[in-house]
């Protein structure tokens, strides 16, 4: 067994090697860029060497600054995590000649399964069914329009050495084609090195289910049974689940079998992932087509990991030493059910754009990495940030992982609402609120899941989750009691308020524009006359609060106002108005402040780079047009005109950064 290994990664896959690489007692290295300087996998690894500037292409995607590193450091082995140099033929072979082991696949694997379109050529030849496309060489767009208009729209463009959502653009006609093909081909040569793309039918309510395979190099290979990963936002997953509502014991047993002859075609070991597209309309199940083999491990291998038992890394790091697996097809049962949520540095009340800035506040429903594979009461927390850390520009906008077990799919669901509420973060946008009300989502509830979900239930984007009239009559008794605690603890300091006066016990408490009569007795709560039985216990400045309701639970995060609290639970944000009942009648004399009219600013919504300006000064515009291109977290974003006018003047050039709110164009 190897006695040092190094991660050539970075963030919570990089602590997630460290872990384990710890508990089977092995030395682990990190290495880190100038951005990763204070992270938290420097400071749990046993060495760390410092590996360049903060782009990744002048740090983590340079091979030669890995071996260095491992040279130095006396390194054995590289695990690669994802992204990155994990699916690098060039780098696999580059540590071959070092005699450095790779914690992956042989190098013929990886280069069968990584470029799509030879995996695509070799899958068919192996008898797995394939998405209807052209995977030949695209010359240009008009070729890339010809090829669309023979498949038939819609159509998926891909990079051929494309992963995670990038790299991709869904066309439903030629006018998409044309806008999309040469911002797919950049996303591919940007973040993969690579520009060639690959054009195939897109299947419509598709679920996009994957096969976790495992194999050594002793010719055994394994299917760990499969994942749901149906529920996307941009071709990006979202919401993982292990096992799939929708999979059959007949139809887990044809997949897996089927992966398991395509891997074996390529002489595979180690971790891998077989990806399908897997009609919704055909009942049967049959209708599964090959999509791609990542030839490493999966964003969401925890789940399978919690339904199985197995680690993962420990599998692989154990085969990459050469010994044979220690389990057989028939010991890989499923045990329970499994959910993972990412958590992304994104604002789904601004139409999820990107957000990058300091977490001022970061409090987890577990500690990180507590827990075996099902982490603590069935929690686990994957993360690779800490408070007071940065969510830079440079890498992609995960925060964090929250996995979820229980016996079943329910109480999983249940399970992630629970620890969604206790998860605080504050300094930039994220998506918790979004996470909380898929989980509590008639729809996902009744597994009834295709790739379509997320823009199909929330067309006119996200403002909250629904939580009921009892939820906010709850919210109502807890701001009331808050306030009638904050008005004690001002009685109670010298100097304050005087002395005879005893803190305001009847509060007029205001929410969604409801009005709410709140009496805090001794003994009870009243709500608009009606008492609630509730156990809280609360010290000013507390930011989390837990409400006791008979045999429940209801955690809210609490963030003070000038007038009250901004309280979040159950996926939805209420800005709560707090005032003594004498004194909420005289708000209806206030002044209403109205905001300025900004709709003839193309403003910039998040950080980013302008890549591209599709319009100039005095050209005609109409509603919908593209006018500049942003590239934020490795994701290029498309800014429309919101109506039809003339551009008046153009204030920034292409290749300008661009700061948040920056007003890139002014219209007449």
């Amino acid at each position: 067994m190897f006695k040092k290994i190094l991660i050539a990664n970075r963030g919570e896959i990089a602590c997630r090697v460290i872990k384990t690489a710890r508990r089977m007692g092995i030395a682990t290295v990190a290495v880190y860029s100038d951005a990763d300087a204070r992270a938290p996998f420097v400071r749990m690894a046993d060495e760390a060497v410092h590996i360049g500037p903060s782009p990744a292409s002048e740090s983590y995607l340079i091979a030669d600054k890995i071996i260095a590193a491992c040279k130095a450091t006396g390194a054995e082995a590289v695990h690669p995590g994802y992204g990155f140099l994990s699916e690098r033929t060039s780098f696999a072979e580059a540590l071959a000649k070092e005699n450095i082991a790779f914690i992956g696949p042989p190098v013929n694997a990886i280069a069968a399964m990584g470029d799509k379109i030879e995996s695509k050529k070799l899958a068919k030849e192996a008898g797995v069914n394939v998405v209807p496309g052209f995977v030949g060489e695209i010359r240009d767009t008009e070729h890339a329009v010809e090829i669309s208009n023979e498949i038939g729209y819609p159509v998926m463009m891909k990079a051929s050495a494309g992963g995670g959502g990038k790299g991709m653009r869904l066309a439903y006609d030629e006018k998409d084609v044309r806008e999309g093909f040469e911002a797919t081909k950049r996303e591919g040569l940007n973040s993969f090195g690579d520009d060639r793309v690959f054009i195939e039918k897109f299947i419509l309510n598709p679920r996009h289910i994957e096969i976790q395979i495992l194999g050594d190099q002793h010719g055994n290979i394994l299917y760990l049974n499969e994942r749901e990963c149906s529920i996307q936002r941009r071709h990006q997953k979202v919401v993982e689940e292990a096992p799939s509502p929708f999979v059959t014991p007949e139809m887990r047993k044809a997949m897996g079998e089927q992966c398991v002859a395509l891997a074996r075609a390529v002489g595979y070991y180690s971790a891998g992932t077989v990806e399908l597209i897997v009609s919704g309309a055909d009942p049967t199940g049959e209708s599964f087509y090959f999509l791609e083999m990542n030839t490493r491990l999966q964003v969401e291998h925890p789940v399978t990991e919690a339904i199985t038992g197995i680690d993962l890394v420990e599998q692989m790091i154990r085969v990459a030493a050469g010994e044979k697996l220690e389990m057989t097809q028939d010991d890989i049962k499923i045990d329970g059910w499994a959910i993972e949520n990412r958590v992304y540095a994104e604002d789904p009340y601004r139409g999820f754009l990107p957000s990058t800035g300091r977490l001022v506040r970061y409090r987890t429903p577990v500690p990180a990495w507590e827990g075996g594979e099902r982490g603590v009461d069935g929690v686990r927390v994957d993360a690779g940030v800490m408070e007071g850390g940065e969510v830079s520009i440079f890498y992609d906008p995960m925060i964090a992982k929250l996995i979820t077990w229980a016996p079943t799919r329910d109480a999983a669901a249940d399970l992630q609402v629970a620890a969604l509420d206790r998860f605080e973060l504050e300094g930039l946008g994220h998506n918790i609120d979004f996470l909380s009300a898929i989980m509590q989502h008639p729809r996902f509830r009744s597994g009834e899941l295709t790739t379509g979900f997320i823009a199909e239930e929330y067309p006119e984007g996200f403002d909250g989750a629904d939580t009921g009239e009892d939820v906010e009559r709850t919210l109502a008794a807890i701001a009331g009691f808050m306030a009638s605690a904050e008005a004690d603890r001002a009685r109670r300091t010298d100097g304050q308020l005087g002395d005879r006066l005893d803190p305001p016990a009847k509060w007029q408490v205001t929410m969604g524009g409801a009005n709410h009569k709140v009496k805090i007795g001794h003994k009870h709560i009243k709500v608009d006359g009606d008492r609630i039985d509730i156990a809280l216990e609360y010290t000013p400045g507390d930011r989390l609060v837990v409400a006791g309701i008979d045999d429940s639970e209801l955690a809210v995060k609490t963030l003070k106002t000038r007038t009250g609290w901004r309280m979040t639970t159950r996926g939805r944000v209420h800005d709560v108005r707090v005032l003594p009942w004498h004194i909420a009648p005289l708000t209806a004399h206030m002044i209403e402040k109205i905001p300025p009219d900004l709709s003839k600013f193309l403003i910039c919504p998040m950080p980013g780079l302008l890549v591209a300006l599709h319009v100039g000064e005095g050209d005609k515009v109409e509603a919908g047009q593209p006018l500049a291109t942003v590239e934020a977290m490795k994701m290029e974003n498309i800014l429309r005109a919101e109506k039809s006018g003339v551009v008046k003047s153009v204030n920034a050039a292409q290749g300008d950064s661009l700061a948040v709110d920056a007003v890139i164009m002014e219209m007449e």
